[in-house]
């Protein structure tokens, strides 16, 4: 699946922010050095959890009450073979978790990702999952049952039988099926409900001091009992099912605000970085800029746009928020950054698009990001004012749509081609007005959030290329909120002299400041 981003990448980058960018020489396949590229499976393990082993438990460890317990399936541990994204998207519509790989098997690798190699690299890969036992499957979509399975959590009937210690069966059908080394003695007796703290380090941010992940999803399993939770805003976390094995625990990076992060090394609607095996207690993971590099990013990206989506609330910024099911991908040997919008389908009827993709076309629909990151070499706070400036944009999206963006991007292609990997051109010809009127939003939404973040002096952001956003700023400093600035680019707003007449026109008793300000910068 990944030959057909070689022809992909190189259009979103026709659209970028430059930030003295361009490609770098670095391939953008390579591998990073630890636990990325595709899981390694070893042996198939035999699941304790089925409805066969947990009764054969029972039997062992109480024969007396085991005839009167019949144990009836409480889940189905299932496989699904989506055929397209519109199937993939009905699926994750159940809010079902689905794992790209099997559950009952040893790892012999930890990854980003699977892919089985039965079904070919270009097709969506199996997705495994764990349904509840009267689960209605969708109709179309393939799929096969794998085992039938009891969780006594999910059965309240046998979990009030006092005379039953249904963790020793557990344990028990552990043993029997040969998982003994998965599971933990019971030296502090029962099992625990897993929590934890996911922690990452800023160093130009409040005195370098630890601060939390905020809004990923953690995720824990022991073979088909799997607990799913999202940290708080400082990055706690506490799961809902108890656990006695040394659960595998994920953070997926699918935020609890709307916004998925994806790509680094695979196309995915979510990136997942894999801890590890941990206690049954919890796990507590630190993050600074010596961690994985991968990880890092991540969690950086994460905060910055999880900070940004509570920010647009109308008691703070007050203005929209980016769509829904944002997709974000991160590119970390590039400095280039855009705000394309092409999973919410902008662009996507051009036939430039149509004509560069060819027969990909229908790949990249599965996949498309909305916005790309380049974060090459950058620091957190690097990658803080590169995501909020890109996040600005897809505010501005989510206010004019896809007409109005499609003569942006189709402005910032000609630009690229016909001036040489500069997407924003010399100001000239047609869509000129649109660019010069998204970048000076972005760039100052980049520079106001800075300093709200840092602290010290108003940075003015962008103002070494044709565009002004130094008159925003000015604007700013004069008392014109980001509030009142934002709802002043409508869609009819496609020029420098239509933002003007239209701040003009929302705000006349200032009519005087901000004609001062304009003509100041030569507009």
């Amino acid at each position: 699946m990944r030959r057909w981003l070689l022809y992909l990448f190189p259009l979103l980058m026709l659209n970028a922010c430059d930030r003295s960018g361009g490609l770098d020489d670095d391939s953008l396949l390579q591998n990073e050095k630890v636990y990325h590229g595709m899981i390694e499976l070893g042996e198939k393990l035999e699941d304790p959890y089925t409805v066969e082993n947990m009764q054969e438990a029972l039997t062992k460890l109480y024969p007396t009450k085991a005839g009167r317990i019949d144990i009836q399936a409480t889940d189905l541990y299932v496989r699904f073979l989506p055929a397209d994204d519109a199937q993939l998207k009905r699926l994750k519509a159940l809010d079902l978790y689905l794992m790209d790989h099997p559950m009952d098997y040893r790892i012999v690798r930890e990854g980003d990702y699977y892919q089985d190699p039965e079904v070919g690299e270009e097709a969506i890969t199996w997705q495994y999952a764990v349904v509840p036992q009267d689960f209605s499957f969708p109709e179309g979509i393939h799929y096969e049952l794998l085992d039938e399975c009891y969780i006594s959590e999910h059965d309240p009937l046998t979990r009030g039988d006092v005379g039953i210690d249904w963790i020793r069966v557990e344990e028990e059908a552990f043993r029997l099926t040969g998982n003994e080394d998965l599971w933990v003695p019971r030296t502090k007796g029962g099992s625990s409900a897993p929590e934890g703290r996911i922690t990452i380090e800023d160093p130009a941010f409040s005195g370098g001091k630890p601060f939390g992940v905020a809004g990923v999803k953690v995720v824990c399993n022991i073979f088909v009992k799997i607990s799913i939770t999202y940290t708080d805003r400082d990055g706690y976390y506490k799961m809902s099912k108890s656990f006695s094995g040394n659960p595998r625990y994920r953070l997926v990076f699918q935020n609890s605000k709307g916004f998925n992060i994806g790509l680094n090394f695979i196309i995915i609607p979510a990136s997942v970085s894999t801890l590890g095996k941990g206690s049954p207690e919890g796990m507590d993971v630190h993050i600074n800029a010596e961690s994985d590099g991968a990880l890092f990013r991540r969690c950086a990206v994460n905060n910055a746009a999880y900070d940004y989506y509570s920010r647009c609330k109308d008691t703070d910024l007050d203005i929209r928020e980016p769509p829904k099911d944002l997709r974000i991908w991160i590119f970390p040997h590039l400095t280039s950054s855009s705000a394309c919008m092409l999973h919410h389908g902008a662009f996507l009827s051009d036939d430039l698009l149509s004509e560069y993709l060819g027969n990909y076309l229908f790949i990249a629909k599965l996949f498309l990001p909305d916005i790309t990151l380049g974060t090459k070499a950058m620091d957190y706070d690097g990658i803080y004012r590169m995501t909020v400036h890109e996040l600005a944009h897809a505010s501005h999206y989510a206010q004019v749509e896809n007409p109005y963006w499609n003569q942006y991007i189709r402005y910032t292609i000609k630009s690229f081609i016909t001036e040489g990997w500069d997407p924003y051109g010399s100001g000239g010809g047609s869509g000129a007005g649109y660019c010069e009127v998204g970048e000076m939003w972005g760039y100052f939404m980049e520079s106001t959030l800075y300093k709200d973040r840092y602290g010290g002096t108003l940075p003015i952001y962008g103002n070494r290329f044709w565009f002004k956003p130094d008159i925003f700023l000015n604007l700013y400093e004069r008392g014109v909120s980001r509030k009142e600035v934002f709802r002043a680019l409508k869609k009819e707003v496609t020029s420098i002299d239509d933002l003007k007449d239209q701040l003009v026109s929302l705000y006349p008793d200032r009519e005087q400041m901000i004609e001062e300000t304009f003509r100041s910068y030569g507009k």
